[in-house]
């Protein structure tokens, strides 16, 4: 199942790459920023979708045929994306079909691999959503070569195959492994004392508000860097690094949870990615504006880890699909609002300085709801809190 989640989370994590195609986009199609960012915040919304109707199909097939279903429609995404002529075409190709085909996969291997594992699963879930951060720090570089040499176009054929073929192999793994996702299907509900509405709107709020700041570098971080006097390489190869650096992060932040407590681990985030906020405010510049959204990526990296991890401590594990979903609606919305903000405030004044102070004061935010956060105990448990 790890081997599965491997490979299918990788490709789909070159969704994090999409600043590299910002200004080829926009000299290709005639697109503004602005519009750029809209197919960003579409697919983030399709992701969501996707994610929200995994639980809910995971008793109509097995996961094999599921997974390949959802291979199926990312390829198809990317192929249409690579023929598009505007931004209609694009918007439904790498927005909804691409998106959604991704945010499936993803909740389906993630539940799977939850179901599976029974102790760090702080790690485990670490692991699997770190997978995401990695996919496009290996696609930053690959598409800054591709589209300099072959074009815009041929970098998204090129990732429109990579997706048919690692789907294939994720179904295959899964097939081999016999997994079942029978004990988590759609039909098993959370009772009433297991809902915990209070600490969900909590997680819920502290990853929306790391995710803005986050999601609004991973999104146009080429174009930031540029921005601020940095170079084509510069901004290629700092994408890489920053996406390489949320990569860890969401590693260790999952990995964290089973040994510190979750508003401690919440808390210290949002004050990294505050850090960088600040630093990039104060001394603006290519080099720095490279640190600081590594700073802010790796904040928003943590509490991706955190989330995903924490999901496993509050509620019992045929649950995880379920409550991790809704959690991620979050994400979602905070693709939607900030980098689209941004990339509008950009189109208007030629800057991304209101954008970062916009997104320090989301990491402000963030900390002090963090802090009130439920303690898991101490250590992490081996078990779900709640059990069924």
């Amino acid at each position: 199942m790890v081997a599965a989640a491997t490979a299918l989370n990788l490709p789909i994590g070159s969704l994090y790459a999409f600043s590299v195609f910002l200004k080829p986009l926009e000299a290709l199609l005639g697109l503004s920023r602005a519009d750029l960012a809209f197919v960003f915040g579409l697919a983030a919304a399709g992701f969501g979708v996707g994610m929200n109707l995994a639980p809910y199909v995971s008793r109509l097939a097995s996961p094999p045929i599921l997974v390949a279903a959802c291979a199926v429609s990312s390829t198809a995404g990317v192929a249409l994306a690579a023929t598009a002529g505007g931004l209609a075409q694009l918007a439904v190709g790498y927005g909804i079909l691409f998106g959604a085909g991704g945010g499936a996969s993803y909740i389906l291997v993630q539940q799977t691999v939850n179901l599976a594992v029974t102790r760090r699963h702080g790690l485990a879930n670490g692991y699997v959503v770190s997978l995401l951060p990695a996919g496009a720090m290996i696609a930053a570089p690959f598409f800054g070569w591709c589209v300099g040499a072959l074009g815009v176009r041929a970098a998204l054929w090129a990732l429109a195959a990579v997706l048919g073929g690692t789907g294939a192999i994720s179904a295959w793994l899964i097939a081999r492994s016999g997994a079942t996702l029978a004990a988590a299907g759609s039909t098993d509900a959370p009772r009433a004392e297991e809902r915990r509405r209070l600490v969900f709107w909590q997680l819920w709020l502290v990853f929306f508000l790391a995710a803005s700041a986050g999601l609004m570098v991973l999104s146009q971080a080429a174009g930031i860097i540029t921005s601020y006097g940095g170079a084509t390489a510069l901004a290629v190869y700092g994408t890489t690094f920053i996406t390489g650096a949320i990569a860890v992060a969401r590693l260790g932040g999952g990995w964290m949870v089973d040994w510190l407590t979750i508003p401690t681990v919440a808390a210290g985030a949002h004050a990294i990615a505050l850090a960088g906020n600040v630093t990039l405010t104060l001394w603006p510049g290519p080099g720095v504006s490279v640190l600081s959204l590594a700073l802010v990526g790796v904040g928003y990296g943590l509490i991706s880890g955190v989330t995903a991890a924490a999901v496993a401590v509050y509620w019992r594990r045929a649950l995880y699909g379920r409550m991790a979903s809704r959690l991620y609606i979050a994400w979602c919305a905070a693709a939607i609002v900030l980098p689209i903000a941004a990339g509008r405030l950009f189109d208007l004044t030629q800057s991304y300085r209101t954008a970062v102070l916009i997104s320090a004061g989301s990491n402000v935010l963030g900390f002090l709801i963090a802090i009130g956060l439920p303690r898991q105990g101490g250590s992490r448990l081996a078990e779900p809190r709640v059990e069924g």
